[in-house]
């Protein structure tokens, strides 16, 4: 983790941090898992951003102004949060086009968010098929 991740990282509050670590962590299993590549792994918009070669960008952050979620966030021009929405709009609360709303009071679906992150770490590969082959 770079000097500026950490930096983003400890600027959590105490009760934030292990979740946002929690949700980087799954990112970097399921990478090594499905043999995605090397993760890039930098601040975009002061958010922590993850990419993989043959994947579309993830981010997710902690916002004081919302302090009982965490995001994850997709990019908006793609298919990905359409199709969560299409599959998981039960489970989960989404946020425009553009992000999965994470409440803090209920436990993590991981099953769930790693089956998203899957798809979007497989995005170009995916892209052109219906919900994106889920």
């Amino acid at each position: 983790m770079d000097a500026d991740i950490k930096a983003k990282f400890d600027a959590y509050p105490g009760h934030i941090k292990p979740h946002m670590l929690a949700l980087r962590s799954l990112i970097f299993e399921l990478a090594a898992e499905l043999n995605a590549g090397k993760v890039t792994e930098e601040l975009k918009w002061m958010e922590p951003s993850y990419r993989v070669k043959n994947g579309s960008p993830v981010r997710m952050d902690w916002k004081a102004e919302h302090p009982d979620y965490l995001y994850l966030y997709f990019h908006c021009q793609t298919k990905l949060v359409e199709t969560f929405r299409t599959l998981y709009s039960k489970e989960l609360t989404f946020q425009g086009n553009r992000a999965i709303e994470l409440p803090l009071m209920q436990p993590l679906p991981e099953s769930i968010i790693a089956h998203c992150l899957t798809l979007a770490l497989e995005y170009k590969q995916r892209r052109n098929l219906p919900l994106l082959g889920a």
